[in-house]
């Protein structure tokens, strides 16, 4: 099984496979609104508008799982992203993280990065994933984890 085997849909309704990111390098994050760690998307933006030139990629995935902290629909969601944020790198739908309903992506991530003593449960909002340029998920970041403080990693994938 590999990480381009799975597909997921934008905040914009298009089912996409993940082989479309393939060759790059990837920060899988599961995102909310209405968060403490909110503003970190102007540093996801930040981040993948330093590095998208060189194959980097940010993928956001909200999640209302977390005391309903991303309440909106898709389009409320990419609206408010774009206008507080200007986030461009691509969103996803709404997903589940944890749960009976786990995106199957969220899953495999949990699988090969688990957390915190092997558990594999996403705690909270805005835990991250890097994924090297070969589809291999090379760590998992707690959600106080800044993008800034994972730009050393990216850089040694790039």
């Amino acid at each position: 099984m590999s990480i381009y085997q799975f597909q997921a849909k934008t905040i914009d309704g298009q089912e996409i496979s993940l082989k479309n990111f393939e060759g790059s390098v990837m920060l899988i994050v599961n995102t909310a609104s209405k968060c403490g760690f909110t503003p970190q998307y102007k540093e996801l933006q930040g981040i993948y508008e330093k590095y998208k030139d060189r194959s980097f990629v940010v993928l956001g995935f909200p999640c209302n799982q977390f005391m309903g902290q991303e309440p909106g629909s898709d389009e409320e969601i990419k609206s408010f992203c774009e206008i507080n944020y200007g986030v461009k790198f691509p969103l996803f739908a709404k997903i589940d993280v944890n749960g009976v309903y786990t995106h199957p992506l969220f899953a495999y991530l949990k699988k090969h990065a688990p957390g915190v003593m092997g558990i594999s449960t996403i705690k909270w909002n805005f835990t991250k994933f890097l994924v090297d340029s070969k589809g291999n998920v090379v760590n998992r970041y707690a959600p106080n984890t800044t993008p800034e403080e994972i730009a050393k990693d990216i850089e040694e994938l790039l």
